[in-house]
């Protein structure tokens, strides 16, 4: 029997399209980066908060709120903000300059790469709409970011899952000497790390649970979806195990070797970028320089193409990075 109009799944609209991530009824945590940035600057006068154009929109707004003498708006100019971040820092200030990752990346990258990192100043930049995180359209998506900035000497780049990777990032990114790129969610973040007994540390990746059959190696949201997917596998007697690797570079390749050793499972890297330049390209080149053979090797990142716009739900869907559409992709590999 055919459902009728009325009955019909209401029509996504644009506010929902570039809405949270958090699925419906799940526990979130509004901007968690906006007030651990207040926090951990009540006791470092040194940081500064910086942004083009975005601070509403990258929860920098409540840092403006606090320490209005701290804040600065540079305008949408990415690379005067990349750059006014780098001479702050050569003056012992510790900025956090925010914007979305594909202006942070593509329009400042000649800046974030000579002001900034070839003098290893201490700029933290912290980007929102990583990866496949907003419907705004294809302009707005980020799915090569990981990519290009893996290829600036000595910066360190960190791909949060939630609320509480965020919260537990920032004062260790502020600690942190030297330049880092944080992949940022916004506004209502999921919350789902505080039930696996996880603390975020620079630097390390964590063994949320452990299974027989498959190892998901996962940054970002990934991490996440990997963990309910090894939840609705287990159903089907499919043992999945979550690697959570908040640290894209440098990659914590000791935890990794040591889950991928020894084991006869797949393993699958999960990510919120492109199959090109990101975690999985880099936990494979670490495998091979370590000699270790895992049982099989997948990627579930996003296609190396330029992506369609609409609703979330829908691309992820489309892409094979909602929840559903990722434990089939493991059921298929597994045969």
């Amino acid at each position: 029997m055919n459902r009728t109009a009325t009955e019909k799944k209401p029509r996504l609209t644009t506010s929902a399209m570039i809405a949270s991530i958090a699925g419906e009824g799940q526990r979130v945590r509004a901007a968690p980066f906006g007030k651990a940035l207040v926090e951990v600057a009540a006791a470092r006068p040194d940081i500064v908060g910086l942004t083009a154009d975005l601070a509403k929109y990258t929860d920098l707004h409540l840092f403006a709120q606090a320490y209005p003498e701290r804040f600065h708006q540079m305008g949408m100019a990415e690379q005067l903000l990349m750059a006014a971040a780098g001479g702050m820092a050569k003056e012992g200030l510790v900025p956090f300059a925010t914007t979305y990752a594909v202006f942070g990346t593509r329009r400042a990258y000649d800046f974030i790469h000579q002001v900034i990192a070839e003098e290893h100043l201490d700029v933290k930049m912290c980007c929102a709409l990583p990866g496949l995180t907003t419907g705004y359209g294809p302009s707005h998506q980020a799915t090569e970011d990981i990519a290009m900035m893996r290829g600036i000497p000595g910066l360190t780049i960190v791909d949060p899952c939630d609320a509480l990777d965020i919260e537990q990032a920032v004062p260790q990114i502020a600690a942190h000497k030297g330049p880092v790129y944080m992949r940022l969610l916004r506004g209502n973040v999921p919350l789902v790390l505080d039930e696996y007994d996880y603390r975020f540390e620079l630097g390390k990746a964590k063994l949320l649970r452990d299974g027989d059959e498959v190892l998901v190696i996962s940054s970002g949201f990934m991490t996440m979806r990997a963990l309910e997917v090894a939840q609705a596998l287990a159903d089907d007697r499919i043992g999945v195990a979550v690697l959570h690797c908040p640290t894209i570079k440098p990659l914590d390749e000791a935890a990794i070797v040591e889950a991928v050793r020894y084991r006869h499972r797949l393993v699958v890297v999960a990510e919120n970028h492109s199959v090109v330049g990101g975690l999985g390209e880099a936990v494979a080149s670490a495998l091979l320089r370590h000699r270790v053979q895992p049982a099989g090797f997948q990627l579930a990142g996003l296609p190396d193409a330029f992506l369609d716009a609409g609703a979330l739900p829908t691309l992820h869907d489309r892409y094979g990075i909602s929840r559903e559409a990722l434990a089939a992709r493991i059921k298929g590999w597994l045969g």
